[in-house]
């Protein structure tokens, strides 16, 4: 076990170097963008899986997170002088709202079973959209609006490189996060929370903990995803961003972190390519079909994602005894 946990670090070694060398050897500045959406992408399926993979909690209101974090920084950069600093402080600033939002949202919300939270938080999203809509002196509503970046990241390169590192701190962050104590008690409430309840712990605060951490992930995502446009409107806090997350998640593998991330790259190179052929051959032209086939297919090959898929069959090979009896100690119990 241990030798194959150091080759797995190795080998995300190598892919992270691989991902940093990158803009220094290629000038295209079509994979650079793509790849710091990419990336963006994944920060937030990782704050999606926090809840549903290491929780058990469906949110279908995590955009609301995302585009706290996306107007915080527009408006402060668009009212202010854009600089670090202030690119920095409006980080900070979304984090924190998306923090106080979270926290107060999961205290009054997540009591409530499991599908009427989901319904919940997407009415509390919806909420927070209006409020975007009709609050056109600070927002410009559904029009949006356009502000100045700080000069640093006038170069694509820096900004590529900049997305990058907050990626792999989060996900050492969060992988922390998981392996703590406090990361395997969540892995119980997901199991079994009515158990988990008989043991002694106070299940709702560790909900509303993980709800905090994911909504706070989200926001910084949100607030990348803002600066690489260098333009916000509501679309940051529509239900599709969270649909986005849900699918990155599902695709990529719940409760492995690395599965996320691998989501948002297939799902972001899938639309990429799509959009693409939509351009050159009519047929295409409904690509969010094609995505849709690409999207089942995955559920049908990869049920349990697609590096759940993988750990499961690496798992099956290595432990065909334990395979065969697991089926014998079934009838048993029966």
């Amino acid at each position: 076990m241990k030798s194959a946990f150091q080759v797995n670090k190795i080998l995300l070694f190598i892919i992270v170097a691989a991902l940093a060398v990158f803009p220094f050897v290629s000038d295209s500045r079509t994979w650079t963008i793509l790849l710091t959406q990419i990336f963006i992408f994944s920060i937030l399926a990782m704050s999606y899986d926090i809840l549903l993979g290491y929780t058990g909690i469906v949110s279908f209101g995590h955009a609301m997170f995302f585009g706290m974090g996306a107007y915080a920084t527009a408006i402060m950069l668009d009212r202010f002088e854009p600089t670090v600093g202030i690119f920095v402080l409006s980080i900070v600033v979304g984090m924190c709202i998306a923090g106080i939002i979270s926290f107060l949202v999961g205290l009054l919300t997540l009591r409530l079973k499991s599908h009427f939270f989901a319904m919940l938080t997407m009415a509390v999203s919806g909420l927070f959209l209006v409020l975007a809509e009709k609050w056109r002196t600070l927002t410009f509503g559904n029009d949006g609006f356009t502000f100045r970046a700080p000069d640093f990241f006038k170069d694509r390169m820096m900004y590529y490189l900049l997305v990058l590192g907050c990626l792999v701190l989060v996900y050492l962050f969060l992988r922390r996060f998981v392996d703590s104590p406090l990361g395997r008690v969540l892995i119980a409430v997901r199991e079994n929370e009515q158990r988990t309840k008989s043991l002694g712990f106070q299940t709702l605060h560790y909900k509303v903990i993980a709800s905090v951490v994911a909504g706070v992930i989200a926001s910084l995502a949100g607030s990348l995803y803002a600066v690489s446009l260098r333009f916000v409107n509501t679309s940051v806090l529509t239900m599709d961003i969270t649909l986005d997350a849900l699918l990155m998640t599902i695709i990529g593998g719940v409760g492995t972190l690395i599965g996320p991330i691998i989501g948002a790259g297939v799902i972001e190179l899938a639309q990429h390519y799509l959009s693409g052929l939509a351009k050159e051959h009519p047929i295409f032209e409904r690509w969010i079909i094609f995505f849709g086939i690409v999207y089942i297919l995955a559920v049908i090959f990869f049920p349990r994602g697609i590096v759940g898929t993988v750990k499961h069959l690496f798992w099956k090979r290595k432990n065909p005894i334990k395979l065969a009896i697991a089926p014998k100690r079934k009838g048993l119990a029966k």
